[in-house]
């Protein structure tokens, strides 16, 4: 049984301005995974994150990575299936990994798709009714999340970095090309690179969004990645060349590339032969993807 009370975030930093509903703490790689629960401004619910505190935050500010997670995932997926924790530890990295959406928020037809709704806030600020009031993720994971966390615990606010798979892909990179200097580093899993051209994009944007295509467009990574003008952005994915979503027309990564060769944008892209789109594939390269941010997280 978890234990649940409010509680300040306990480390040897003391000094906290917020209070979060302490969920669990587990002892792992010399630090602990730790679960809260917080009152969302933006989401209009509760929320809950998992962070990820390594050794190092017992004595000094970190940097923090979020991780975006994809379709039908909660803040638990990546927490207990990548094997994250002991490069995070080694490089001294807080990792923060939100939940997916807005839970329970007694909108109709929020639970009736696995790919809309619950589970599935695509990192969008929505427009439309009914789900304006409460699927503003973008404003959540890039403004209220990191916020709450730097109030609460031991970070260093100016170096912070965002990595996801394919939905939290396709989040990761929009936040990267919409903030250009604001994260260090960014990558991703199977990102859905492009989906104003799919069918999962087309159905969230539309529903989010509405009609009119061209306000889906500051969501979209491809057409970003073609107007961006920030510092240099350094892009690692990887991409299972067995993923049955890449031969579905989901993710189309090659979009993306193509637009980043012409505007200079710097991607290392990785085609792994043999991999799906599982979290077995995130395991097996998730401490490249972690090395890659320590390198200008640490920089």
């Amino acid at each position: 049984m978890f234990l649940c009370s409010v509680v300040s975030v306990f480390c040897c930093f003391p000094t906290y301005k917020r209070f979060l509903m302490f969920i669990s703490s587990n002892k792992c790689a010399g630090g602990f995974q730790k679960v809260f629960e917080h009152d969302s401004t933006e989401l209009k619910c509760k929320m809950k994150f998992a962070v990820f505190l390594p050794p190092k935050a017992e004595t000094d500010k970190c940097p923090v990575m979020y991780w975006l997670s994809g379709l039908t995932c909660t803040e638990q997926n990546f927490i207990t299936k990548a094997g994250s924790q002991l490069a995070a530890a080694e490089h001294g990295i807080i990792i923060v990994a939100p939940d997916t959406s807005p839970r329970g928020c007694n909108i109709e037809g929020e639970d009736e798709s696995w790919d809309f709704g619950t589970g599935a806030g695509f990192y969008v600020d929505a427009t439309e009714d009914p789900w304006k009031t409460n699927y503003r993720m973008y404003s959540y994971v890039t403004e209220e999340l990191p916020k709450l966390i730097n109030a609460n615990f031991p970070t260093d606010p100016d170096r912070m970095s965002v990595c996801g798979h394919s939905m939290g892909g396709h989040g990761a990179l929009i936040c990267a090309l919409k903030n250009p200097g604001k994260y260090k580093a960014v990558s991703a899993f199977a990102p859905i690179c492009n989906p104003m051209q799919c069918p999962w994009g087309q159905k969230a944007f539309s529903g989010y969004l509405g009609s009119d295509r061209s306000t889906w467009e500051v969501y979209d990574a491809t057409v970003l990645a073609g107007s961006y003008s920030g510092p240099q952005l350094d892009i690692l994915i990887d991409q299972g060349r067995d993923d049955q979503f890449l031969s579905a027309s989901q993710l189309l990564p090659d979009n993306l590339i193509a637009v980043c060769s012409e505007n200079k944008i710097p991607v290392v892209f990785r085609l792994q032969p043999g991999y799906d789109h599982s979290y077995f594939f995130i395991y097996s390269f998730i401490n490249d993807h972690i090395k890659h941010h320590a390198k200008y997280l640490n920089a």
